[in-house]
């Protein structure tokens, strides 16, 4: 039984042979691109960060024909389109990034999404960005049936190809949550095997909730998008991917709540909406490098790789024009956030989703090696409390997380056990006029303790099934019956 002194492992060193053909993958890229980014490494060994930006016309677009919210287009121009482009060269100099246009803004005829689309384009010959389609504003399941979002991948990717010309083809999709089926459909029909299909620890937070996967990636399940592929019959090949890296700690609260005058907010993290446009640049930004070193100092250690993403629409730029964010674009933020990810982690690559995604891919067949390890402690930034200590553990049959407060040197307990050994559903298309936003997949125990049954308890309380299940991946974890 690991005991309440536990301290963070020391760290691992990997000592890795590759052979010289298979060290490095070269994507040859008729633009200008850094020297430093003209050669990709493999996945094991490295650090990656991926940026993915939404192109819009509504805040919300549902449907083809149907969007909610404020109209963005104000601040959808090329305008802001180049600011956003051009800090992001300044700061990571080879940076790539992926931009994913929505339905509206792929066939918008005015002439200022026009430029925008024909600017894009020039920004992934320039830099080798990578360009694709979003459908339904991360949540087109809940509004369109699986059919329809098949139909509009479809056409969206071709809207794709035709804007950017040369027989151009995306290497992935951003979807924000995205059903079994869709995932199925994107790999086998499509072609397209890398799907931001899943946003880690989303639930009560903006329309759609889709708790309950691991926040690395891994091969979907035919049963339900949360859950890691278990076997052949089960697999579908496409590598899902998380949204935005957030801080381990933040992740427990469902939504936002407010203690002691601030708002603690789930989402904190890498994201800019919760930190440099909440609490501004100084603040923002120590938040923003606390996630990514968990990350890419002792996540990287422990896994063999480190990865970061972050989601930063392009309506952010100026948004505040909107939504007012108390007078902040989070532009200065950005690049201190990146060069100082380059003056930590010199080594660091940022590369479009694409890349990373088929990168995993080659290295990963199956989800039979995937495990997951994490150690973060908090920052001492709102939710992410300074006195605690989280464990997350995630492999094909189970995500499992410890928390205690280290300070005190209390025993750990488990917050967070969801078995992916056993049957999942998701929700059926959605009638006409309803729609259902509960896409999550909750476990025995679930972190954001919205049920009785999620009050955390000692590794020990759990049954002797579920204690066996974790021993035969961790028997550090559990003693021997």
């Amino acid at each position: 039984m690991m005991n309440s002194t536990h301290k963070p492992d020391e760290t691992v060193v990997y000592s890795m042979r590759f052979h010289p053909v298979l060290f490095i993958l070269v994507f040859v890229l008729a633009n200008g691109l850094g020297a430093s980014e003209q050669v990709t490494p493999q996945l094991l060994g490295n650090r990656f960060l991926t940026f993915n930006t939404v192109v819009r016309v509504r805040q919300i677009e549902v449907t083809r024909d149907t969007a909610h919210g404020p109209d963005e287009s104000s601040v959808h121009t090329p305008a802001e389109a180049r600011i956003f482009r051009e800090t992001i060269a300044d700061a990571w100099p080879g940076a790539c990034i992926t931009w994913a246009f929505s339905w509206k803004a792929l066939h918008d005829e005015r002439e200022s999404y026009r430029q925008l689309r024909d600017l894009v384009v020039s920004y992934h010959k320039k830099f080798g960005d990578e360009i694709t389609f979003i459908p339904g504003a991360y949540f087109a399941n809940m509004y369109n049936t699986r059919e329809q979002v098949n139909r509009d991948l479809h056409e969206g990717l071709q809207r794709v190809s035709e804007i950017v010309g040369d027989g151009y083809r995306p290497k992935s999709v951003v979807a924000g949550f995205l059903s079994a089926e869709n995932l199925r459909y994107l790999a086998e029909e499509e072609g397209i095997h890398v799907c931001q299909g899943n946003i880690w620890s989303q639930y009560a937070v903006d329309n759609g909730d889709g708790e309950g996967s691991i926040c690395y990636p891994y091969y979907p399940s035919r049963e339900h998008f949360c859950k890691p592929a278990r076997g052949k019959d089960d697999f579908i090949d496409c590598v899902n991917l998380d949204g935005w890296t957030v801080d381990f700690l933040c992740a427990r609260i469902p939504g936002a709540r407010t203690v002691n005058g601030e708002r603690w907010r789930s989402r904190q993290g890498v994201g800019p909406i919760e930190t440099l446009l909440d609490m501004g640049t100084e603040r923002g930004l120590e938040a923003m490098l606390a996630t990514t070193a968990t990350h890419f100092d002792d996540g990287f250690s422990r896994n063999g790789f480190a990865w970061v993403t972050c989601g930063w629409e392009m309506s952010l730029v100026e948004a505040r024009k909107i939504y007012g964010y108390g007078g902040r674009n989070g532009m200065e933020g950005l690049r201190l956030w990146l060069t100082g990810i380059r003056k930590r982690w010199p080594d660091a690559r940022l590369i479009t989703q694409g890349q990373f995604g088929e990168l995993w891919r080659a290295q990963f067949k199956n989800n039979d090696a995937i495990n997951y390890r994490f150690v973060h402690r908090g920052c001492g930034i709102r939710a992410s409390e300074a006195d605690k200590e989280i464990r997350w553990f995630m492999n094909k049959d189970f995500r499992l997380a410890l928390l205690r407060n280290w300070k005190e040197n209390l025993p750990e307990k488990v917050i967070d056990f969801t078995r992916y050994d056993l049957p999942a559903t998701e929700p059926a298309d959605p009638e006409p006029g309803s729609y259902s936003r509960n896409w999550s997949l909750l476990g025995r125990i679930n972190q954001k303790q919205t049920r009785p049954q999620d009050q955390p308890i000692p590794i020990a309380g759990l049954t002797e099934e579920e204690r066996t299940l974790i021993r035969s991946h961790y028997p550090e974890l559990v003693e021997s019956p």
